[in-house]
């Protein structure tokens, strides 16, 4: 008689910044008992609390939550890194017997939990060198023509307000003479579970709403504190992000305070905008309200009593 191994699922949840990952992963997340593997760049991040709009006491309290504070921002942690101590944890819960729920608005973590990094170029010194250089001298606006010329498709769901991101491309395209997107089309590698990929949507105009009035709460409860409590430390990568950046460049006297939150505005909008670019590239991913959580766990149901 064979008797039939239970095939693990990792139930993930992606969307754009304010949708409402959070209260959908908790609800789901009880229903299966569950826990929660966070995969958003900055969560990790002890020091950053208020601009990452983390899930809050009384909720990390009800589920069991990983890669939430588990860092601090001067021992970074790379997509590299993740990918590994990720798989791990996920193992981890797949044996005692719980249902891991993968959550997070980062799209380079999310991919490289479920379907591995790309195996892109190693590292040029020299070449990046030149670029940094150049970044100091003439500041990110010609890298980005460079890489809107010779890589379209990447410059459009690229952060580009971010450095690191964009000389790095550069560099893989300086050193190859190739797009950065094709060592990005990678086969993805053989993991011990299946997927079933939600995505959480709503209105355009009703998410910029939320963004903004997010944008205010968190001002209310002192993003700007943290951001010079956090000032000294803005050359780590951890802190080259939307959030904190807008702020920096307000106390280095750059322009006012009003000026500043309406960037902060603006750039979570643009920032929810690509997210959503990058998440709706993935065909196998279901979309819904996040209010329809009825129907969200009918879905995952369904998914998970799939007889083999």
């Amino acid at each position: 008689m064979t008797t039939h191994h239970r095939k693990n699922y990792l139930i993930t949840i992606v969307g754009p910044t304010a949708v409402g990952k959070t209260a959908c992963a908790l609800s789901l997340a009880k229903c299966f008992s569950a826990e929660i593997i966070s995969a958003d760049s900055r969560q990790l991040y002890r020091e950053m609390n208020v601009g990452t709009a983390k899930p809050e006491m009384r909720e990390l309290e009800q589920v069991p939550h990983h890669f939430i504070n588990s860092h601090s921002i001067q021992d970074a942690c790379d997509v590299g890194s993740y990918e590994k101590e990720s798989l791990q944890v996920i193992q981890n819960v797949f044996d005692q017997g719980k249902q891991p729920i993968l959550v997070g608005g980062s799209g380079l973590f999310v991919n490289a939990v479920c379907r591995g990094l790309d195996d892109l170029p190693p590292k040029n010194e020299r070449i990046r060198t030149s670029l940094n250089e150049q970044y100091q001298q003439q500041g990110l606006a010609p890298l980005l023509q460079e890489l809107q010329s010779k890589d379209p498709d990447y410059f459009e769901e690229v952060d580009r307000a971010n450095p690191q991101r964009i000389i790095r491309a550069l560099e893989v395209i300086r050193t190859t003479y190739q797009p950065f997107s094709y060592f990005r089309r990678n086969q993805p590698k053989p993991r011990p579970f299946e997927l079933i990929s939600i995505g959480l949507d709503m209105p355009r105009e009703t998410l910029y709403d939320r963004i903004d009035q997010r944008m205010d709460r968190m001002i209310a409860k002192g993003l700007f504190e943290e951001a010079k409590v956090l000032f000294p430390y803005r050359q780590l990568n951890a802190l080259q992000t939307v959030g904190y950046r807008e702020i920096f460049g307000f106390l280095e006297g750059k322009y006012d305070k009003d000026e500043s939150v309406r960037l902060l505005k603006r750039n979570s909008r643009r920032y929810a905008k690509r997210q959503l670019t990058w998440f709706k590239k993935n065909k196998s991913t279901q979309w819904f309200h996040p209010e329809e959580s009825l129907k969200i766990e009918t879905y995952v149901l369904s998914k998970l009593t799939k007889s083999p």
